[in-house]
């Protein structure tokens, strides 16, 4: 009999050291790890201090090792060129082996940087993986990134070796990359040695034309000479890549994982998503976010599943039943995807008449992260899909669910607006700001005591003391979210927003996203987002953004009084919710966040930077007049 949830979670808090050993032994290790956690240098935790593994063989040898070469594993799926690909495992390999040669063959070896600049193609999981194969430290830079920005993360990680393509396809416009890259060496202070090229067709700049600020070479020649290599053993705690979080100002933070982490994706597949071998994972991000490493690349295949590269949009790619297509083509088991995607989806076809097109009757459940998913986005497409829809929330810098639906234990009763539960390893609290707990069912800050569990950040790279300052030093023997929320009589966490979208209105302090949920629970509201502004008599007041489902018939005006008065009944005449504007579009970042710090910079007449994340910077240009009337 299966363990519930409650006696997991119990387990892993009392003795964290025997459930993370017992949990190790999903994995093939060259040397197994005899300790779990190393406390040594608390607040800086390790994890399998003394196991060595190669993440790759994980991911790709050792199914193929034990007969499951001929079984799927990676499907290329591209909605922008009609092209359809399945490796099996064995394929996926030769390709890994071989490209992690052509690295090799260029001077790259075990904890040399590799940065990558890549699309949504098979090129991305194929070099990721062949750096862990080499012990190789990847960094994926989310490809179409200005120069300014890609030099930036070349100078902090340092790359000996840049890996790129032609260019990325948008649904309107080609993406030149190789221009970007030319000017993002010319830019940074650290000499690229080598810049590997997967060439695509149907873009202007070639090889031909790139500067001599490296030695560019073109992916398939090389790959045609290649000698395969083999994996290399590793120390569980050495890192295998760094991610730059989103939206950063003046030096990049990067976030370092380290190779045990395969503990903990190999876990959650089995116990948060229900995913094993022979099943599909279709996971709608990108290999730029931490999503994409996860849960496209990393867990499905060290799982033995297979996982969908999915290149394309979820609207207009060529329509909103994009996804929908995927499921029904690929045989999809479990999707998971951001609350964005579905606001976008329910916007353009709020009756899901484009689902009805398509059989999904092999979708067991949708998963969701990436931003808050609101009750109304919630009952939609839970009704729609006829599946459970499970929030799971988490961050960057966790690397997987901090709280989520145990659907691989058991599926709890679902609460709209929760993403349900902590997972085992996570002991997460309610502080209040003096980091005292906060009784349940009052909002504070969402915290989580150390350690933190494997797969989580082992640190920033190569500043141990900006983590430190960063992460723990808050509330000390914590890991500080920058969230707040709070955890109701039942145990199950409601996150609110980030810390700094709790306003104060006149000594009351209010939830921006509990204004948010009475506005997106209006039936002509598609997304919406609210901030907080500056006032001189209250100290700040709410303000809403909203945008309306197509087809919606109501005027603005009627429909932003009508919004007003919702948020007066729903939250009550202390919110002093009396602005409320109908817009085309909100700002986002390509991973689907608001950009509600930039809204509010620009309300309260701040200096702002639009973050290099940005999806689309216009959509913030024509906020300004709104949000700052001259």
């Amino acid at each position: 009999m299966n363990a519930t949830y409650a006696e997991t979670y119990r387990a892993a808090a009392a003795d964290p050291e025997g459930f993370w050993l017992a949990a190790a032994r999903g994995i093939e290790w060259e040397q197994a790890p005899t300790r779990a956690v190393d406390d040594r240098r608390a607040p800086l935790y390790r994890w399998f201090p003394d196991g060595r593994l190669n993440v790759c063989a994980n991911a790709l040898d050792r199914h193929v090792a034990a007969g499951r070469g001929d079984a799927a594993a990676l499907v290329y799926d591209s909605a922008m060129t009609d092209d359809s690909r399945t490796y099996t495992y064995s394929e996926l390999l030769d390709e890994v082996a071989g490209f992690a040669g052509v690295l090799a063959g260029l001077g790259v070896g075990a904890g040399d940087r590799v940065l990558l600049y890549l699309p949504m193609i098979p090129a991305a999981p194929i070099a990721m993986l062949a750096c862990a194969r080499l012990g190789a430290v990847h960094s994926v830079v989310f490809g179409g990134f200005a120069p300014k920005e890609l030099a930036a993360r070349i100078d902090d990680a340092e790359p000996d070796v840049v890996v790129t393509a032609s260019g990325g396809i948008e649904p309107n416009r080609r993406v030149e990359y190789l221009p970007a890259v030319a000017e993002a060496l010319e830019m940074s202070t650290h000499a690229v040695g080598d810049v590997v090229v997967f060439e695509r067709e149907g873009f202007e700049a070639g090889l031909g034309d790139v500067p001599p600020t490296a030695r560019w070479h073109s992916a398939a020649l090389l790959m045609a000479d290649a000698e395969p290599a083999d994996p290399v053993s590793m120390a569980a705690t050495d890192p295998l890549y760094i991610l730059y979080t989103s939206g950063t100002t003046g030096s990049p933070k990067g976030v370092v994982r380290d190779g045990g982490s395969a503990v903990a994706l190999d876990w959650s597949m089995k116990n948060v998503y229900g995913v094993g071998p022979g099943q599909t994972m279709f996971t709608a991000s990108d290999v730029g976010w931490v999503v994409g490493h996860s849960y496209i690349v990393y867990a499905p295949l060290i799982a033995g599943a297979a996982t969908v590269l999915y290149e394309g949009k979820p609207v207009g790619t060529p329509d909103a039943g994009a996804f929908w297509r995927v499921v029904e083509q690929h045989g999809v088991d479990v999707m998971f995807t951001a609350p964005t995607a579905l606001r976008a989806i329910r916007k353009q076809d709020p009756q899901l008449e484009q689902l009805a097109k398509h059989r999904t009757t092999t979708l067991r459940r949708l998963f969701v992260a990436g931003e808050r998913l609101d009750p109304d986005t919630y009952e939609w497409s839970r009704d729609g899909l006829a599946v459970p829809v499970i929030d799971n929330w988490w961050q960057t810098e966790t690397g997987w669910p901090i709280a989520a639906n145990p659907a691989g234990l058991e599926l709890l009763p679902l609460k709209a607006g929760s993403p349900t539960v902590p997972v085992p390893g996570y002991r997460v609290e309610i502080l209040d700001p003096l980091g005292e707990p906060v009784p349940a069912g009052g909002e504070g800050n969402i915290a989580i005591r150390l350690p933190l569990p494997p797969g989580t950040l082992s640190s920033l790279w190569g500043d141990d003391q900006r983590f430190v300052d960063s992460y723990l030093s808050q509330f000390p023997g914590y890991y500080a979210t920058g969230d707040s929320g709070y955890l109701d009589e039942d145990g199950y966490l409601f996150v609110m927003g980030r810390t700094d979208d709790v306003i104060n209105v006149s000594g009351h302090r209010l939830s921006t996203g509990a204004i948010e949920e009475v506005l997106g629970g209006h039936p002509a509201v598609a997304e919406c987002a609210v901030i907080g502004v500056a006032d001189a008599l209250k100290g700040q007041l709410p303000r809403g953004f909203v945008v309306l489902k197509q087809g919606v018939d109501a005027g603005a005006e009627e429909t932003e009084a009508e919004l007003v008065a919702r948020v007066r009944e729903h939250i009550g005449p202390v919110a002093d919710f009396r602005s409320v504007t109908v817009v085309e579009a909100l700002p986002k970042t390509r991973s689907g966040k608001i950009l509600r710090k930039t809204m509010r910079q620009i309300a309260d007449g701040s200096d702002y930077a639009v973050p290099s994340t940005v999806e689309d910077a216009s959509v913030v240009d024509a906020l300004v007049p709104l949000l700052r009337p001259a």
